[in-house]
């Protein structure tokens, strides 16, 4: 079992017939806006977790890229960039764009980064590949350099093609603020065309397996059946103390597994540590990582709590989730408030 998170994402990835075929269609639709300077043209796929968004924008960039350096017509000379306004994945982009000889790390940037830059050198980009566009801010973040209203508005603004992979579920209602219709009222204002991903990739569960965990997302607990999770390890603890055991045990043999948490737990900005503490549970929420390795891969971090600011968009092997105080369920129903 290969544990580096830039292997699960590495171009070299073995990829379906489906995901081929969206490739090829996103290559085709690229070449044919290029060459209109005028009229910005919007790509977007849609997906919920674990459906190869990733995988495939990390594939789709290495074509384009290899096109462009080899001087294939309308690719060539294009400058071209893939944007992450996550911290922890835009490590593991670099990562798999070091040994590559047609990726440079320099094109893989934060969106803040990207718009300021471009601005300042009064320059525009060809193509531009955004993972996780539910996390593009949707208000100015003067703390964070960006003083604009709506980084999608801007990085279009910049670019002749844009290329994005969006789940309204995974939005972090702060500084962004994103549903599919408010997406689309800025996508649709150009040259536009989208696709829809359902196979689930990170969990090798049964469907009805899947199918209870998309109504746990969306607020409704189903009857649960013993057959949900043959040949997948799925259990429910009581005991937070417990599961963390079970985790360091799976992480002990085959490695990336970790405790997770849902917010709503207390914390501080005072640059200490805070902790999630259920009964006799007691572990620190994950600090801001300063190195290069993403924070699932550094053996440490076993004995922290991670939060969607490190782990989204990863494939752990185990992951412990501990369900926080804001969601409970509605004394006598089936539903979750």
């Amino acid at each position: 079992m290969n544990n580096q998170a830039f292997q699960k994402l590495s171009p070299n990835h073995p990829l379906t017939n489906e995901q081929n075929s969206l490739i090829n269609r996103i290559i085709k639709f690229a070449a044919a806006h290029l060459q209109n300077k005028n009229i910005p043209a919007v790509f977007t796929i849609y997906g919920d977790a674990g459906t190869g968004k990733s995988v495939i924008l990390s594939s789709l960039f290495d074509r384009i890229q290899k096109l462009s350096r080899n001087n294939t017509a309308p690719f060539s000379g294009t400058q071209n960039y893939f944007l992450v306004n996550h911290p922890e994945l835009l490590k593991v982009y670099k990562q798999i764009a070091g040994p590559l000889q047609e990726l440079y790390k320099k094109d893989y940037m934060r969106p803040t980064s990207f718009i300021n830059q471009l601005d300042k050198k009064q320059k525009t980009a060809d193509i531009v590949v955004i993972d996780e566009a539910h996390l593009l801010l949707s208000q100015p973040d003067h703390y964070n350099n960006f003083y604009h209203n709506n980084q999608l508005e801007e990085i279009i603004k910049l670019a002749k093609v844009v290329v994005l992979v969006f789940d309204e579920y995974q939005v972090l209602r702060m500084k962004s603020f994103w549903t599919k219709e408010r997406l689309e009222q800025i996508t649709h204002r150009y040259a536009h065309e989208e696709y829809v991903l359902h196979h689930q990739f990170r969990m090798t569960a049964p469907d009805n397996l899947i199918n209870w965990f998309d109504a746990f997302t969306q607020g409704t607990l189903r009857p649960l059946d013993k057959t949900m999770w043959q040949n997948y390890d799925f259990r429910i603890f009581t005991d937070a103390e417990k599961m963390r055991q079970e985790i360091i045990k799976r992480n002990n043999e085959e490695g990336l597994a970790r405790v997770l948490s849902t917010s709503g737990y207390p914390s501080t900005l005072d640059g200490g540590k805070h902790y999630i503490k259920e009964g006799n549970f007691k572990m620190p929420w994950d600090q801001y990582n300063y190195t290069s390795t993403p924070w699932a891969e550094i053996p440490e971090t076993i004995n922290e709590v991670g939060s969607i600011y490190t782990c989204q968009g990863f494939d752990l092997n185990y992951a412990g989730i501990i369900i926080g105080p804001p969601i409970s369920q509605v004394p006598h129903t089936n539903k979750l408030q």
